[in-house]
């Protein structure tokens, strides 16, 4: 998603914002998520740390807080995470219920992360689905 994510200064709530937000996303489900890292995309969970503590990890998922995930996922950041190797990679947001995950997505889209997706559900839906969870 390129430029504001409300077109200018037109005020929005945040239902409507992540209206538009997803409409800018090809949001991907469990078993999708699943094939997409077995493909080589990059699953990022977002969630708080007692969530990842009460409920467990996606094995092989790169944990980064949010207020450190531009930081983290920028191919051109001086903080970057070693898994950010390019723009052209695709990443899969994971966070709790599949809310926070639209809204960071657009801003990895804004920094020109094109593949950016997320989880529809999140980590409950990744949970239900039966897929695997380290505990």
């Amino acid at each position: 998603m390129s430029g504001d994510w409300n077109g200018g200064t037109e005020r929005v709530g945040i239902d409507e914002l992540l209206e538009r937000v997803r409409a800018g996303i090809d949001r991907i489900g469990p078993h999708d998520a699943a094939a997409a890292a077995a493909d080589g995309a990059l699953l990022v969970d977002i969630r708080y740390a007692a969530l990842r503590d009460r409920d467990g990890l996606i094995p092989g998922a790169l944990v980064v807080e949010r207020n450190e995930l531009e930081w983290r996922l920028d191919p051109q950041g001086s903080h970057r995470a070693p898994e950010a190797v390019s723009h052209d990679l695709q990443v899969v947001v994971v966070c709790n219920e599949g809310y926070a995950s639209s809204l960071a997505v657009a801003s990895l889209q804004q920094l020109g992360l094109h593949r950016a997706t997320d989880l529809i559900g999140g980590f409950q839906a990744w949970r239900t689905a039966g897929l695997p969870v380290d505990v």
